[in-house]
């Protein structure tokens, strides 16, 4: 790969949790920097098949020439909300061994100032995975009312101090614009304090998550699932926050069970049959991994089976 540095996360657990078929055809929602789509093609046989979709146009620019020209391959710059257009398009619907989606931000973008995803170096406050849509995160933060902005705080980034933190960043934009990542971390330092972590950390999380919908992108694909993977095909998530986990857990819980009313009954409607099967518990990085690889600390892998 072009960056050396990107290391997948939890790249064992997601193969064995795919249960990688070598003439299988699998979809990777959340391409990255490739790390998964490259180890899922060394397991797969000329006729197997990977379509990998990126919402981040940096993503698709810096795939490697290996992969770009690997006949098994296909990379498509898309958000994986919309997978099950991706997938009806190219009739791959009922027909996938295996979905991957890894969700939050990729370590690239973390990485890079320009992006504005972090606090740990100044950079343009934008936030947006994919640059050339939707609104930045500075103007979203030259618009937004006081209420709104709290209760995005309080459900996204669930701070203790939200209200405080909506209060300080509406009375410091009538100062000045707040157009730098460095500006809002130092709002925020300067009414929340006495935390290990970053102050900042939770209203970073806050506003990514709601600039790009991304819990609204989770429920779609996850609901597209249903429809793209075949019998036996795997479903593998991995989440890095307790927001996006608890969804995961409950798509999977709810698909896994029959509707109340029709549980006990020797004979069920095939429509309310359950759709899932659960794959074990939650997978979590070992010591091990987290040496190489700080990302992983938060990783969770969910994984479950259509039925």
């Amino acid at each position: 790969m072009k960056n050396k540095e990107h290391v997948p996360v939890l790249l064992d657990s997601v193969l064995e949790g795919l249960n990688i078929q070598s003439c299988g055809w699998y979809v990777d929602g959340t391409f990255g920097r490739g790390g998964h789509s490259s180890a899922i093609l060394k397991l797969l046989e000329p006729q197997g098949r990977l379509l990998a979709l990126d919402r981040d146009p940096q993503a698709i620019a810096q795939v490697d020439a290996v992969l770009q020209h690997d006949p098994r391959f296909e990379l498509v710059q898309g958000e994986f909300a919309e997978l099950k257009k991706y997938a009806f398009e190219r009739k791959l619907l009922g027909k996938v061994d295996g979905l991957l989606l890894d969700l939050g931000v990729s370590s690239p973008q973390l990485d890079e100032a320009a992006r504005g995803f972090s606090f740990q170096s100044d950079g343009p406050l934008d936030m947006r995975m994919d640059p050339g849509s939707g609104i930045s995160a500075a103007a979203w933060l030259e618009q937004v009312d006081e209420k709104d902005l709290k209760k995005v705080l309080a459900q996204l980034g669930e701070e203790t101090f939200a209200g405080r933190i909506a209060k300080a960043i509406v009375a410091a934009r009538v100062q000045t614009p707040i157009r730098t990542t460095l500006a809002l971390a130092d709002i925020v330092k300067s009414v929340v304090r006495g935390r290990r972590r970053n102050p900042a950390t939770k209203t970073f999380q806050a506003i990514r998550i709601f600039i790009n919908n991304e819990l609204g992108q989770l429920e779609e694909a996850l609901e597209a699932s249903l429809a793209l993977l075949r019998p036996s095909g795997r479903l593998c998530v991995i989440s890095f926050h307790s927001l996006e986990d608890r969804r995961v857990k409950r798509f999977m819980r709810d698909a896994s069970q029959e509707p109340a009313q029709f549980r006990g009954l020797p004979e069920i409607p095939q429509e309310f049959r359950p759709r899932l099967k659960v794959i074990g518990k939650a997978v979590i990085a070992d010591e091990e991994e987290i040496a190489v690889n700080v990302r992983a600390r938060s990783a969770r892998l969910r994984v479950a089976e259509r039925l």
